[in-house]
């Protein structure tokens, strides 16, 4: 499947641009572009026969500077009335925010039963899915393929795969409950220029598709496990600044968004808990054993050799000191972001739903299949089971026998 070409409205925009400021370079500059993709965009404005749009003027021109002035002033009430709403709007999920943040953690989260029978809790790992984005197989060599579709395909895939590998250990599903941490980037987001040229639906349509695939899986989870907490951090991906805030991170984020509209959805099932922190990170308990949930973001370096290890570890160190200081030691980080699936005692990275892309590919990175993490927090062993959950189109079995030696040779 080929690139699709520039949207029309793109070129429109850098056609206009260069004409307004009368010079590529300012242009450029003025749209937050280097000059190659600027004049890449005019010469696809003249292969859609695209003309300057009427009315324009040049900034520079005196006798055009009244007019510039009452357009701008008109604009600007146009603004202030959409400040206004916007501000209603916040008003409104500021308050939903304050309902729903608080650690609220149900019983099991904290206390749960000490049966013998009993192997733990489940803690199914969701995140990096990048609903929007588009994964084109003849750009990486057929390895993977990615569209909305699929994604509802691999996420209804995950959860049937993930009640199959539970009920493995526990026939009876002998479960106090579930723990599902939302870990962010759920949505693609139009971070990158080539996201925002190729992505299959923009963030708002994004953020409805999720929210109805969640709420589905969600009420499949209470059905089956009785109890559902739900941690939730904001990624990089779904914020809609030019670079990530240290402010107000979440309340820039469409993941943040997706969860309050999730937890204003189950807010009055007493089986279902959100936990939505305003910072970058979730501290919670499963029994005695402490998790601290962060996107992964935050972490920056790696090599061809260790991978994103190095950034990782180093990152956790820092943040191990950071809460100590604060009686808030954790045993655990859990976090997404490197599509890499990793489970160490102390460190466990999340894989990605979408999978292998042309970023990955590109950059030589190691292959991995699409995944989901998913373990078992024991009252008395801590972590046990570990289950990746691969989500992508399975082959039929082969036929080989389960174990076998190589032949013996005369």
């Amino acid at each position: 499947m080929s690139t699709p070409p520039l949207p029309r409205e793109l070129a429109q925009q850098a056609l206009d641009a260069t004409t307004i400021h009368g010079s590529e370079v300012k242009a450029a500059a003025a749209l937050g572009l280097t000059r190659n993709t600027l004049q890449s965009r005019i010469r696809r404005a003249a292969i859609y026969k695209l003309k300057p749009t009427a009315g324009l003027v040049d900034p520079r021109d005196p006798a055009a500077k009244d007019a510039t002035i009452r357009r701008l002033e008109s604009e600007l009430r146009r603004a202030q009335a959409t400040s206004s709403e916007v501000a209603a709007v916040r008003e409104i999920i500021g308050g939903l925010s304050a309902k729903v943040s608080a650690l609220q953690t149900p019983p099991f989260v904290v206390v749960g039963p000490n049966t013998p029978s009993s192997p733990g809790v489940p803690t199914l790992f969701l995140s990096d899915w990048h609903a929007g984005e588009v994964v084109y197989p003849s750009q990486i060599n057929g390895v993977n393929q990615y569209n909305v579709e699929i994604m509802r395909e691999r996420a209804a895939g995950l959860v049937k795969s993930a009640v199959h590998l539970l009920e493995i250990i526990s026939p009876k599903m002998d479960y106090p409950g579930i723990v599902v941490p939302l870990g962010g980037d759920m949505i693609s987001g139009n971070i990158h220029e080539e996201l925002t040229a190729t992505n299959e639906i923009n963030s708002m349509p994004a953020v409805l598709e999720l929210y109805s695939i969640l709420t589905g899986i969600i009420e499949e989870l209470v059905r089956i496990f009785g109890h559902v907490f739900l941690p939730c951090v904001t990624g990089n991906h779904g914020r809609d600044t030019r670079k990530i805030w240290a402010k107000d991170r979440h309340y820039t984020s469409f993941d943040w968004l997706l969860y309050q509209f999730l937890a204003r959805r189950f807010e009055k099932d007493k089986r279902v808990t959100f936990y939505i922190p305003d910072g970058s990170d979730a501290y919670y308990r499963i029994y005695d054993y402490r998790y601290l949930l962060t996107h992964g973001d935050q972490f920056r370096g790696g090599d061809g050799i260790i991978g994103p290890l190095g950034p990782i570890i180093r990152g956790d160190q820092k943040k191990r000191s950071r809460n100590a200081q604060v009686n808030m030691e954790y045993y655990t980080m859990i976090c997404g972001h490197w599509h890499q699936y990793i489970h160490l005692l102390r460190l466990i990275v999340n894989g990605a739903l979408k999978g292998y892309d042309e970023y990955a590919y590109s950059g030589n990175f190691p292959f991995e299949p699409p995944c989901q993490a998913l373990w078992l927090t024991h009252a008395k062993y801590n972590i046990t089971y570990r289950m990746p959950v691969y989500v992508a189109r399975q082959e039929a079995p082969s036929k080989a026998a389960w174990v076998s030696v190589p032949r013996a040779t005369s």
